[in-house]
Order: C-alpha cells, then sequence, then structure tokens
C-alpha cells in the first residue's frame, strides 16, 4: 500500500519531578537538603530513511506518545524516560497541521529531527538552598512533554518525472532508462504509485521518476491528481511522455494539451519548468505517419524526441537531453526551518495581555511552563513562583497595566488572584 500522507498526533514524555529530602545521618545532626533531581522525559525523534516508501505505518499510528521520566527518590536522582524514534521515508516534509508552519523537510538519508522535546526533570529542593532559606520544603515538578498535531507529507525527490496519460508507456519508459521494475500491463492505470529509479548516463547519473498517470480533473483532486501531482513538486525537469499511437483513436496533440492544462492549474511553477516531449511507441506507428503527427506539435517552444520505450529507439537522445536540461536547470529552494536558535529565542518571549472582561492573561510558553512546574499547593512553592515572575518582570508589566490586589491573571489553564507582595 503506499499512503503519502499521514496526520499524527506526537506527544514528548513529562519530566520527574525532584524530590524533597534532607540528609539523615548518625552522627550529623545537621544534616543539609538533598533531595535529587527528576529524570528527563522521553523525546520523539523523526529519522529519514532511503528503505521506508510510504507513510503506511503512520497513518495507522495517528498518536504517538513518549514515556514520562521517573520522579526524584531522596537523593537519587530520577531515571530518564526512553526516545522514541519514527522513521519516515526520504522526502517527507513536515507541516505543523494546526498552525500550517512548516517545521521540516526530511531531504536526505540519516536526518534527524526532534519533533516532541521531552520535558526536563524537576529540580530538587537541594537546589534551592540559601542564606534566608536553609531548609527549603519545596522541589520542582517535572516539565510537561510537548504536543503536536503534525501533517507528514511525503513528496518524492527526482530529479526528472515522467508525466503524461495512463497508458502513455512511462513504466515501459523508466525500466529502459534504469534498474526500476515497476508493473507494466497493456491496459491504463498499471502504474499505481511513483516509481524511482536511477539513471547512469555518461558518466552522470540522475533520479527519475514514472508517476502515475494524470487524467482530467486532476488538478482538482480527480482520482489520485493531488496526491501525484505533489511528487512532481520535487522533480527539476518534466519529460511529457506521449502516445504517438493510441488504441482509443484520440488526438496526440489535445492528449498533450489536457495533460498540460492540468498541471498549469494545479501550479505555475511546476508548469514553467523546463519540459522535454518525448513521442513515444514509435515502433508502432504506422509507416508515413509519424512525420504527420509530429507537425502537430511544431508550434511549441521545447524539444521534441522520438523514442520508443519497448526497443530503446531514440533513448540515447532523449537521456542526452534529460541531462542538458538538468545542467541548465535552477536546483530547488530549501523551505525555510525554524533552527533551534530561533527555536530557543520564541520560546523565551512572554506578554502580557488584558482581558476584555477585566483581568489579565499572560502569555508564553517561558512563562507557562513555570507554573506548571510549580507545586502550587505548597505555600513555600509559590512564594518562589512569585518572585521568579518579579524578577523577570512579569509583575512589574501587570502594574504598569493597573493590575490591583486580587485582579484575575490568567497563565495557560490556571487563574490567580493578583497579589503585590512588594
Amino acid at each position: 500500500m503506499f499512503l503519502d500522507e499521514a496526520i499524527v498526533e506526537f506527544i514528548s514524555g513529562r519530566g520527574g519531578s525532584g524530590a524533597v529530602s534532607f540528609h539523615r545521618e548518625k552522627h550529623v545532626p545537621r544534616g543539609g537538603p538533598n533531595g535529587a533531581d527528576g529524570g528527563r522525559g522521553g523525546s520523539i525523534i523523526l529519522v529519514s530513511e532511503r528503505g521506508k516508501r510510504t507513510l503506511y505505518d503512520l497513518q495507522l499510528a495517528q498518536k504517538i506518545v513518549a514515556q514520562s521520566a521517573d520522579h526524584g527518590m531522596g537523593n537519587k536522582r530520577g531515571r530518564d524516560a526512553k526516545d522514541i524514534e519514527v522513521k519516515v521515508p526520504v522526502g517527507t516534509v513536515i507541516v505543523d497541521h494546526e498552525t500550517g508552519d512548516p517545521l521540516i523537510d526530511m531531504a536526505t538519508h540519516g536526518m534527524r529531527y526532534v519533533i516532541c522535546k521531552g520535558g526536563k526533570g524537576g529540580k530538587g529542593n537541594m537546589h534551592y538552598t540559601s542564606s534566608v532559606r536553609q531548609a527549603p520544603n519545596f522541589a520542582q515538578k517535572g516539565a510537561p512533554g510537548e504536543r503536536i498535531l503534525a501533517k507528514l507529507e511525503l513528496k518524492m525527490l527526482a530529479d526528472v518525472a515522467l508525466v503524461g496519460l495512463p497508458n502513455a508507456g512511462k513504466s515501459t519508459l523508466i525500466s529502459r532508462l534504469s534498474a526500476a521494475r515497476p508493473k507494466i500491463a497493456d491496459y491504463p492505470f498499471t502504474t499505481i504509485i511513483p516509481n524511482l529509479g536511477v539513471v547512469r548516463f555518461r558518466d552522470e547519473s540522475f533520479v527519475i521518476a514514472d508517476m502515475p498517470g494524470l487524467i482530467e480533473g486532476a488538478s482538482d483532486g480527480i482520482g489520485l491528481g493531488h496526491q501525484f501531482l505533489r511528487h512532481v513538486e520535487r522533480c527539476r525537469v518534466l519529460v511529457h511522455v506521449v502516445d504517438t499511437f493510441p488504441v482509443d483513436g484520440s488526438n496526440p496533440r489535445k492528449n498533450f494539451d489536457l495533460i498540460e492544462t492540468e498541471l498549469r492549474r494545479y501550479s505555475e511553477d511546476i508548469w514553467s519548468r523546463p519540459r522535454i516531449i518525448a513521442m513515444n511507441k514509435l515502433d508502432i506507428v504506422p509507416a508515413g505517419e509519424f512525420n504527420e503527427m509530429r507537425q502537430q506539435f511544431e508550434d511549441l517552444d521545447i524539444p521534441l524526441i522520438a523514442i520508443s520505450g519497448a526497443t530503446g529507439e531514440g533513448t540515447e537522445r532523449l537521456l542526452d537531453a534529460m541531462l542538458e536540461a538538468l545542467k541548465a536547470a535552477e536546483p530547488m529552494d530549501t523551505p525555510v526551518i525554524l533552527t533551534p536558535d530561533l527555536q530557543a529565542a520564541t520560546d523565551q518571549f512572554w506578554d502580557v495581555v488584558p482581558e476584555e472582561g477585566g483581568g489579565f492573561k499572560i502569555v508564553g510558553k517561558r512563562i507557562a511552563r513555570m507554573v506548571e512546574m510549580t507545586e502550587l499547593t505548597n505555600d513555600e512553592a509559590v512564594r518562589y513562583l512569585h518572585r521568579r515572575l518579579e524578577r523577570v518582570g512579569v509583575i512589574d508589566k501587570l502594574r504598569e497595566l493597573g493590575a490591583e490586589e486580587g485582579d484575575e491573571v490568567t497563565i495557560g489553564e490556571l487563574t490567580f488572584a493578583f497579589t503585590d507582595e512588594s
């Protein structure tokens, strides 16, 4: 089965909470706090694998959840949870399904991308000692894991795409030009998944893709139009394979125009890429009829090469034309991906927003994480949180916006009453 799209919810593991513990030893009357930290939650890591060809496993999974870490126990640190590695085919593009933002393009074999980072472990009470706090009776909770609903799209990586109507002879041609061995039969829609083959010619090599046959309305998704056309997005050169002797008696030029129209409706960028016309099945065209057919394409400023995928006639000239077109074609653009440094800067952002009905809302991952890692039933821990918010500048911002004692302040899913301890 070939599936080139999957929507999966990824959830990393929560970090373990730190421990509240005090050193107790015979003949040591003043043993201080020694609570250990919690472990790190499991991350989810995507790994691009050349051997995988579909997203079938992920389509079935729908949700992948990493384990949470162990809590600190006394002076013993909690154990880290195991990371989960998820293998995806090379050429898989990952998009945040809820925002539409691109995350990563798994364009090469062996790429690794942490799509959900495990929550860090909470600090034990040994970290909170100070000159005025000799015996802290609180610890930090583990950080929550991350969650993302991701859309994975497989866009096959190839230099040249063979496009055309069903039964135009694309599969026969790719089997002639490369070591690919797709299913070949004398009926339409034999190819139902894209096939890749490596072409080695004149000390050069490139990848060619045999795309399943397109039909009228493919740009609107009729048949499997969008799924197939998506793979053409990665190809720098298109070879339009035209059946010069259709068994249904249709006109080759009209068939050519039909597919070109669908390509243009789907994407002007794809339609404008370098094109070669391969007039196929030369071996079965009646004598004297080929020149008449060729004249139908003379108004086009596109290289036209007569070939026979079955006998190999003309394929060497076709390969020369492919190499020439590839050398002249511009390299594909690389999508902009949020780097770890930019991601970290985004995570540090916060702001205070006045609510329409009164009160204030504090937005930002950093502040939400502070609250989620605080044991809110412990008064000492809550006072420490208040001091942290003051150091960051949140309390000053609330004062500037006119917050008064008792005003509601929302952080994430929780609502607090504002208290100005200063």
